[in-house]
């Protein structure tokens, strides 16, 4: 790491703890008046901004009441999805283990499940339908981890099942969380620990840049059943991915 970056680690994690101060007290009183409290998104976009995330958005701007199925790269994913959209998560209950991480992902209505259970997957289903009512929209990581940011992983279509084709108010639609030339430099994959991926890009002096392209919402045949929506949602961000990476060339 460079001389410069801690410093720089410590300025933005004293901001961050200033922001999460201020936050926390507004979001418990604005809590008895709203159904969707708008501390959390705000937060987000706060923290990707002092992270140096600077977030462009390009296609269908989502609608009320969305399913986003996305790609995972890294943990600033979260805030800028969130900040864009508004959205709220389903994540891996490993989370929960951590009780601090826990209660700032509950304050956002995270979903908390546990994906290699199946035997829990009927439960996790209805969780899911009673969270898209109350919060308006959700994102899922169909890929269930971090990818290198230049290939996709597969998707698992497990937890669509809270999808069905009578949900005709429901909007499912693919998102691509787009690192540019700099994507493998930002994601968080292999053996690296997260305190140490997180320190390495609150070091940086450069902005990190991500695109989200929200792409055509998945229509017909296209949301059949769950595994059809999984290989949909995929197929449209590896078409988006190979159509920009010919542009650019």
């Amino acid at each position: 790491m460079a001389i410069w970056g801690w410093p720089l680690i410590a300025i933005r994690l004293f901001a961050l703890l200033a922001l999460l101060l201020v936050c926390v007290p507004v979001y418990y009183a604005a809590s008895p008046f709203t159904a969707r409290n708008p501390v959390p998104p705000f937060f987000l976009r706060l923290v990707g901004t002092i992270s140096g995330l600077r977030v462009t958005v390009r296609g269908r701007r989502p609608a009320p009441g969305s399913f986003f199925l996305a790609n995972h790269v890294s943990w600033l994913d979260i805030p800028a999805l969130s900040g864009a959209s508004g959205t709220a998560f389903i994540a891996h209950d490993g989370l929960a283990d951590f009780g601090p991480l826990r209660w700032l992902c509950t304050l956002n209505d995270t979903v908390f499940v546990a994906r290699n259970r199946r035997s829990t997957v009927a439960a996790q289903v209805e969780q899911i339908r009673t969270a898209l009512k109350e919060t308006g929209a959700l994102t899922i990581f169909p890929e269930g981890t971090t990818s290198n940011g230049t290939d996709l992983l597969p998707f698992k279509s497990s937890l669509l099942s809270a999808i069905g084709t009578e949900d005709a108010g429901l909007t499912v639609q693919p998102v691509w969380l787009d690192y540019g030339n700099e994507a493998e430099e930002i994601a968080w994959v292999g053996d690296e620990p997260g305190l140490d991926n997180a320190l390495r890009i609150l070091a940086r002096v450069r902005p990190v840049r991500v695109t989200l392209h929200f792409l055509q919402p998945l229509e017909g045949e296209e949301r059949r059943d769950r595994k059809a929506m999984a290989r949909s949602a995929e197929a449209a961000i590896e078409t988006a991915r190979n159509e920009l990476g010919q542009a650019r060339r």
